[in-house]
This record gives C-alpha cells, structure tokens and sequence, in this order.
C-alpha cells in the first residue's frame, strides 16, 4: 500500500542477539556467553573475539542451538577442544560451540574376556581415554597416549601416530546436524582419509563408540612409554602450539622437508618454525594469528621451491581472514 514502510530483514548483529536471547533460557551465562576472546580458548594461544560462545550443558541443548542458528541464518563455528586450530586475529562471527563437561565421558560397555565397546563424549580428552583403555587391558588406542584435544576433534582430522589411526578401533559416531537432528552413523557409512573425516556440513560429533581387543596390561603401558618418550625427544615443550602444522605428504614427512629447506628457527612476528621439530610452529608469547600463516606460506613456498613439494595444512582455519591471508595457505 502507498506510504507504508517496507520491512527490513535483520542484520547479521540483530539475528545473532535473536540468537543469544532464544538460547539464553536454556543456556544461562557461563553457558553462553557474548563477545569472548578466544585466544585463552586455543592451545596456541591466539585468536579474536567469537561474537557467541556456547558450552552446550546438554546434547539436547546443543541440537536446539543448531536448529535456532540454522533458523535465523547465524553462522556455527565448532571449536572443539581448541587444538590443530588457527583463529582469526578477527575473531569469529555467528555463534561458536565448545563442548565442555556435558560431553566429557567414558562409559564401558560390553565387556567380556576378548573385547570391550566404550562410549566417549566428544570432549573428552584423547589422552585420557588412552589412559583408561591401557589401563583396563584393552589395545587400540596406545598411540594416542601423546596426543593432545578431544576425541571428537582427533575423530574430526582421523588423528593418528605411529602406525595408528583413530578409524581403525571406531564403531560408530553420534551427530548432530546442521538441522538439529541427532543421528548415529556406523564407521562404514562414515568417510575416513588420511587426517579427515568428511561430514556433512554443520554436522558436529557429540558422542563415539569404540570397539577394542583385549591384550596385555604390561605390554601396552610398555608401548604407551615408548611412544610418550619419542614424543618428548622429538617434540617442542614451553611455547604454545597447535601440534603438527602440515600433513606429511606421501611416502615422506613434512618435518624433514621443512629441515631440508632450512627453515627450523625461521620466525615471523612473533611465531617460529620449532627448533626441536621443524612441522610445528610455536607462538614465543607474542605471536598474532597472521604471523603464523605468514610463516606457514613462507614454508610452503620454501619447501615447494626446494624440494618439489607443496604442503597441505593439517591445522584447521577459523574465523574470518582477508583475500591475502587466505590465498597463502
């Protein structure tokens, strides 16, 4: 009609304080909470402000949080444990999900003399769980004994060492989708490559299951201190880290190429090439989020100028970055 005022679509601002005032029932403060830092949420210690930040208190609370974002069109970033992560210097925009102590279990379940089945929450630290499994008898997951984060984010890059992967021992995950869906998928309807899994987009693990042998207690714990003590010979302790920074490319490894080049020690800003293991950079205390993705093009060009080969990041990018920074890695 003549002279009235055409309505507005909300701004991306307005949807995410929509957003806040839905969750906010259902998810009072420390829960939820706006315009947190994420720097002292990341193993390595940097990154910008996540416009929300949601440590869901329940798997129902989070599959209505998903379904709330997808409804008013906010965009969901999950954090997971903070590890094998790069934030942005300029943060995150929409909402961003940290399972904390809701998604923190192990449960035993089917034990008998030659197998066990246990249930993880996806917050759940790796190691933790590797600790138990050895503890308990049960062989699979010995490799994990030195890997950092949560089993959901290992589960999210198909974390692996020495032989090992995290696919091999899996039985089955429980999602949630972008839609709020809660769904449980078997290991063979899930796609595992070398350090991905594929979901769909805006799916997030909140649950998996295990399926692991019986062995011998001594002899794993003897592995577990086997491959602990490599890790302590071979890796950077003191500065903050995201762990390894690149795939190793097939039939090599990207720390001896990255050696080759000449790069251990190389710094950029505040980030440095480790001295101690040349495919991990370090933060000496004052590194920015744009230091380190300098330093990593540097790398891949110096690797690929030197020996043919151009490195994939095995590290995850979050948050928002410009044309530049995006098109060196």
């Amino acid at each position: 009609m003549a002279g009235q005022v055409p309505s507005l679509a909300p701004t991306a601002t307005q949807r995410v304080a929509l957003l806040y005032e839905r969750l906010a029932a259902a998810a009072p403060p420390p829960a939820l909470r706006r315009d947190v830092p994420l720097d002292r949420c990341t193993s390595f210690q940097i990154g910008g402000i996540a416009d929300l930040l949601l440590d869901p208190p329940s798997l129902d609370v989070l599959a209505s949080a998903l379904a709330a974002a997808r409804e008013l069109e906010v965009p969901v970033t999950c954090l997971g444990g903070g590890t094998n992560v790069l934030v942005s210097d300029a943060g995150v925009r929409g909402l961003v999900v940290r399972l904390g102590k809701a998604f923190e279990f192990i449960r035993w379940t089917d034990l008998d003399h030659a197998t066990a089945e246990v249930e993880v929450g996806a917050a759940t630290r790796f190691i933790r769980l590797a600790k138990d499994s050895v503890a308990r008898g049960f062989q699979g997951l010995e490799f994990a004994a030195g890997i950092p984060g949560s089993v959901g984010g290992a589960a999210q890059m198909n974390a692996g060492a020495f032989g090992g992967e995290l696919s091999q021992c899996l039985k089955s995950l429980l999602l949630v989708t972008a839609r709020g869906e809660i769904v449980e998928k078997s290991r063979e309807e899930l796609q595992f490559s070398y350090r991905k899994l594929a979901l769909e987009a805006g799916d997030m693990i909140a649950c998996l299951r295990f399926r692991l042998t019986r062995s011998s207690v001594g002899r794993l714990q003897q592995e577990v201190a086997r491959v602990q003590d490599k890790r302590r010979r071979n890796q950077p302790v003191g500065y903050p880290n995201a762990g390894s920074i690149f795939k190793n490319p097939p039939g090599e490894y990207a720390g001896r190429l990255i050696e080759k080049a000449g790069l251990k020690g190389r710094t950029e800003g505040g980030a440095q090439v480790s001295p101690e293991h040349a495919n991990f950079i370090v933060n000496l205390g004052s590194a920015t989020a744009r230091d380190v993705r300098n330093l990593m093009s540097l790398v891949q060009e110096e690797v690929w100028s030197r020996c043919g080969v151009w490195l994939e990041p095995e590290v995850r990018f979050i948050g928002e970055w410009d044309e530049a920074e995006a098109a060196g890695s």
